[in-house]
């Protein structure tokens, strides 16, 4: 082994580091969601700025998104991904639009995406400016993660 630096730490012992010590940084808690849930989401944000003509033939939409398990997912990713990316104020919003809603809202409105079958109906098609389709979800399908539960979870069955 080498000596190197062996003389500049004769005598120095390691010392102990208050992590509660005042002025040292201590990590910046998280910011609070701007929407508490993938349907508020959907419903307040997405469909009122992604404005398609959906038809059924060229793209497809659900009013009932929340059927189909891989949209939901994919909308769920758009949201935290928008969360994120809405705390650059430089370019997240355009990260956010080429990296993540261009792609998963190509995927989603594919005429062989999952929204396939939704291809009949009115509450599946919108006219050129319009929101997208939207149906609400059953109450309590996605509740809002803003809001902090006090204690375990209450069984009112009993």
């Amino acid at each position: 082994m080498s000596d190197w630096g062996d003389d500049e730490l004769e005598g120095v012992e390691a010392q102990p580091v208050d992590v509660d010590e005042p002025g040292r940084e201590t990590a910046e808690p998280a910011p609070e969601l701007y929407y508490g849930s993938v349907d508020e989401f959907v419903r307040e944000y997405l469909r009122n700025v992604y404005r398609r003509r959906i038809d059924g033939r060229h793209r497809c939409w659900a009013g009932r998104w929340w059927e189909h398990d891989e949209a939901v997912i994919r909308l769920e990713a758009l949201w935290r991904s928008w969360e994120h990316l809405r705390q650059d104020a430089a370019t997240g919003m355009s990260v956010w639009w080429r990296d993540h809603a261009d792609h998963h809202m190509a995927v989603l409105m594919d005429p062989d995406g999952p929204f396939a079958t939704a291809t009949e109906g009115e509450e599946n098609k919108s006219k050129r400016g319009e929101p997208l389709p939207y149906v609400a979800p059953p109450e309590g399908m996605f509740p809002d993660v803003r809001e902090e539960t006090d204690g375990p979870p209450v069984d009112d069955a009993h």
